[in-house]
């Protein structure tokens, strides 16, 4: 089907689709009766597993204990008796490889008997650990490529879960994956140890204040996802869609974002449709999903759990990419997750808002109400200033891509800098620190001396400040809201940095601390002489203005923040001498692990731009200038009949033409010529090579295409436009 064709077909799809479609009815059950029924979660397993097999189990679960080994045949037994009563005949190891995205192999259950037959086999030893092959999956070095054996270890903490197809289910369990060495191919290995190192050191610093938690200090996180909607005919239409996931061609339409009149709006009805059947299929599956929205640009939504403890977090986060795109083919639809996929307008999100603390003791991120808990709440938010001050490069490398770069900096996204919005009033209160008194803003009377444990601190508010929306880590009440997150990477390699650094932060402020007490000092003394450090030191990552704005850029490089503004300027960060020595010291990664992720990083940013690169040549060379070059014909054509009849005839839109033509071809050999050598190049000169070199010319070649779009005639343009794309459902 020739472009031109696909694009016609697109629009009269969608618009029988519309006249077609009608409402499904999701009213017969209540979602309380069927939330979670797909999952083999705790309610399940204290009615089907023996009652020590269940208390060992349990033990694991909440409370961190290594597991008993000699119950996983029985808890293998259940879970497969559960999973084949709900017509599951396979199962599957579910991990998340280096390349970000979700993987799994499918065995079946069924196996022959000697009579001719099958039973149904699963062992404790099937449970806990599969063996896919890994020779495919990138390793950065970490393995020779002949060395095939990878592992998959099943994570406890994570409870396996039912998947429908309309051809069947089968059992999914969540799990890590190594190498034979024990080395981490994956994204949720370090997630795990980090969080590890985040109750061991958090542990240390409440055991000071003279708490002793009987449950685990565990990060939590809500990841909000946005995305895209359009007629998947649209996309069927544009191969760069189709292969890119972006658009690297497309004028804007004369109307955007501008009239903020998508944003919160009344959601349409086909897309509505489709959002009520991802939540029904996520509420199976336990996902708390709790918002949908319109987003501000044209055809962007927005989906939003509730909190969870960060790993659960993650997990769920991955299934609700995959809900989104799965159920999106069934309305005629097409979920974009690419964090850029249409130019001039806001790209997409997964805003991570991040707290630490448990049940017994809520967010430690929350100021509370009585002088003592705003004493712990202030040691904790310290320990995040200095966390972020001294690891911000690190943060920045986490949310690292080749289509992240395409958002971060813009309007709908905070810049490449680093830094911390606390508000006024908080900021004031660490401020005073300095002085060692409480001012006005704060909420006190007057100037009084600083005293920790008695009632001199008055209690903070909830909110001690509005919203930033240009900071990439904004306090929002009782939690840490970072929005730098693109909206298709997985949230683990930031949640790990973000445990990693805390870890590290807490262990700074429980040896300081110790190191006070031990000299003699009170305990308040002593908290207030490492408040007063942590201010001195860090003050600087700090910033409640605009982070938009040229002011504060020049400010930024004045205190010594790293704007890292590119993918290969980011990734460095990773193997950087304290990057390294945080992880390792934390038991997360060690010096080879990091290197291979940032090898891995940053080979697949070039395989995206070449991908891109070589996408605009094709779609350049067989779409776009053979129309321009039709139109062009036409134009002359007019121009020698009217001279022909002796009539005056200009032309500019003839010139106009013929210059973007010439241009565009310049611009596509140009970047023919630039991709040549590219790969030829060391992985970062590379990588640093196509940021530099290949980006500008393709965006030369883009601003061509996009200027004969406003030209040639419409009946021979044979790409969607944003126009249709965006309005058209």
């Amino acid at each position: 089907m020739s472009s031109n064709v696909a694009r016609q077909h697109a629009i009269q799809a969608i618009t029988t689709y519309k006249a077609d479609a009608a409402p499904l009815n999701f009213a017969e059950t209540k979602p309380t009766d069927f939330f979670g029924c797909n999952v083999f979660n705790d309610k399940v397993m204290r009615e089907r597993l023996p009652k020590a097999v269940y208390k060992s189990l349990h033990k694991t679960i909440a409370f961190g204990e290594r597991m008993d080994p000699s119950i996983a045949d029985t808890v293998a037994a259940v879970m497969k008796d559960w999973a084949i009563e709900k017509g599951a005949t396979h199962f599957t190891h579910i991990f998340y490889p280096l390349t970000g995205q979700t993987a799994e192999k499918h065995d079946s259950f069924l196996s022959p008997d000697a009579s001719g037959g099958v039973i149904a086999e699963f062992s404790g030893s099937m449970l806990i650990r599969g063996e896919p092959d890994a020779s495919s999956f990138p390793s950065g070095g970490l393995r020779s490529t002949f060395e095939a054996r990878g592992y998959t270890a099943w994570d406890v903490t994570s409870p396996a879960y039912i998947m429908e197809n309309p051809n069947g289910t089968f059992l999914c369990i969540p799990t890590m994956f190594l190498s034979w060495t024990g080395v981490a191919l994956d994204k949720k290995t370090p997630l795990l140890r980090s969080g590890q190192a985040l109750n061991r050191e958090a542990k240390r610093v409440l055991k000071l204040f003279g708490i002793e938690p009987e449950l685990p200090i565990v990060s939590f996180a809500g990841l909000e996802q946005e995305y895209f909607c359009i007629d998947h005919n649209f996309n069927f239409a544009r191969p760069d869609l189709q292969v890119a996931g972006r658009s690297l061609f497309g004028a804007r339409p004369a109307k955007g974002q501008e009239f903020s009149d998508q944003y919160f709006g009344v959601i349409p009805q086909r897309v509505l449709s489709y959002m009520m059947e991802v939540e029904r299929e996520l509420y199976k599956l336990a996902v708390p999903v709790r918002t949908r929205h319109n987003e501000v640009a044209p055809s962007q939504y927005e989906i939003a759990p509730l909190y969870e403890v960060s790993n659960l977090a993650v997990d769920h986060n991955h299934i609700v990419m995959s809900t989104l795109r799965n159920v999106a083919k069934r309305y005629g639809l097409k979920c974009l997750l690419h964090e850029k996929p249409f130019a001039g307008v806001n790209g997409s999100g997964k805003h991570l808002n991040y707290s630490i603390g448990n049940a017994e003791l809520g967010s430690l991120f929350d100021p509370g109400e009585t002088p003592h808990a705003n004493a712990k709440f202030l040691v904790f938010c310290a320990a995040m200033i200095r966390a972020v001050h001294k690891f911000g490069g690190l943060l920045r490398a986490t949310v690292a891509s080749a289509s992240n770069d395409h958002r971060l900096g813009a309007n709908e996204a905070p810049p490449a800098i680093m830094s911390i919005f606390l508000g006024d009033q908080l900021t004031e209160v660490f401020e005073a620190f300095r002085a060692g008194r409480v001012e006005d803003a704060a909420g006190g009377r007057g100037k009084r001396a600083l005293n920790l444990g008695v009632d001199t601190l008055p209690s903070l508010p909830a909110d001690p400040g509005d919203r930033n929306r240009t900071s990439p880590v904004a306090f929002t009440g009782n939690r840490f809201e970072f929005r730098a997150l693109g909206s298709s990477q997985s949230a683990a390699d930031s949640i790990t940095a973000l445990n990693a650094m805390m870890a590290d932060s807490l262990a700074h402020a429980a040896d300081w601390l110790e190191r006070e007490l031990a000299a003699g000092k009170d305990f308040n003394a002593a908290l207030q002489s490492y408040i007063e450090h942590v201010i001195e030191e860090h003050s600087a990552i700090i910033f409640n203005g605009d982070g938009y704005s040229d002011i504060w850029h020049k400010e930024a490089a004045r205190r010594g923040l790293p704007n890292l503004r590119t993918t290969p300027e980011a990734l460095p960060e990773l193997t950087r001498p304290e990057v390294i020595e945080l992880y390792e010291s934390q038991q997360v990664m060690n010096r080879q692990e990091l290197k291979a992720r940032q090898d891995i990083y940053l080979e697949q940013y070039c395989k995206t731009l070449r991908t891109e690169a070589r996408l605009m040549i094709r779609m350049a060379r067989t779409i776009i200038f053979p129309a321009g070059l039709r139109y062009q014909g036409e134009l002359a054509s007019t121009a020698a009949s009217m001279k022909a009849i002796g009539k005056d005839f200009r032309t500019v839109t003839l010139d106009a033409v013929t210059e973007q033509l010439r241009g565009l071809q310049d611009a596509v050999g140009s970047l023919e010529a630039v991709l040549a050598g590219a790969d030829e190049k060391p992985l970062e000169e590379r990588a640093a090579y196509y940021c530099d070199k290949v980006l500008p010319v393709m965006g030369e070649a883009r601003r061509y295409a996009d200027l004969l779009e406003t030209r040639v005639a419409d009946d021979l343009w044979s790409l969607p436009s944003y126009q249709e794309i965006l309005f058209g459902k």
